[in-house]
């Protein structure tokens, strides 16, 4: 696919998604993907090969929980402190963070190779509201309190309840991105974690089911 091809599937998927993003995050979205191709030469950072591919399930499939994380955002007025959870090649938190300039990011993973690469990643494209930071959740330790805790295909739901256990984490919101409902997850959740929320999302070009399970914990 060649650049222009990849830029027209990016702005179509954009309207589709019914979002509105600048000319530059829509540019600093390709350089992203471009960096992405020169990294995966040596360090193998994504499967996803094919340029199409890439636009859909990393671009297309990250922006599709903007409007919940925008619904978030209206209502935090000192802004989002965000943890993506797992985050490899920083999906979804360095595509969220490049369109939502106005929240923090952690970036956390265990491999060393992905965390050099987001930190390029930040240096190259100019992005302040992230950090990035290689080790496991389960060892994680922020500085702040932390509004949100979101991962793409991480673990299973149990699992990551169990290890968000830092003080600064226990009042963030857990949004899981999934491909089928989870149903036998969501059943095995401990008290007093309780699903609030479940969206279907509709990625463009993806004849595939997308889920984004917003859980909480009750009173």
């Amino acid at each position: 696919m060649q650049q222009q091809t990849a830029e027209t599937l990016l702005r179509t998927g954009v309207d589709q998604l019914g979002l509105s993003l600048s000319e530059a995050q829509i540019q600093q979205l390709l350089q992203y993907l471009a960096l992405l191709d020169r990294w995966n030469t040596a360090y193998n950072l994504t499967a996803v090969r094919q340029p199409r591919d890439q636009v859909v399930r990393h671009l297309l499939d990250s922006l599709s929980v903007l409007p919940a994380l925008s619904d978030f955002e209206k209502n935090s007025p000192k802004g989002l402190s965000c943890v993506d959870v797992g985050t490899g090649a920083g999906i979804p938190g360095l595509i969220l963070a490049l369109v939502m300039p106005g929240t923090r990011w952690i970036l956390l993973d265990s491999n060393g190779k992905k965390t050099r690469f987001l930190v390029q990643c930040c240096h190259t494209l100019g992005l302040n509201n992230v950090q990035v930071i290689h080790g496991r959740l389960e060892n994680f330790s922020p500085t702040v309190p932390i509004d949100i805790v979101i991962s793409r295909a991480f673990t299973q739901l149990r699992q990551m309840t169990a290890w968000l256990v830092h003080p600064d984490l226990q009042a963030a919101k857990l949004l899981a991105m999934k491909g089928q409902l989870p149903q036998a997850e969501i059943d095995e959740l401990p008290l007093p974690w309780v699903v609030e929320r479940v969206d279907q999302l509709q990625v463009p070009f993806l004849e595939e089911a997308r889920h984004l399970l917003v859980l909480g914990k009750t009173d």
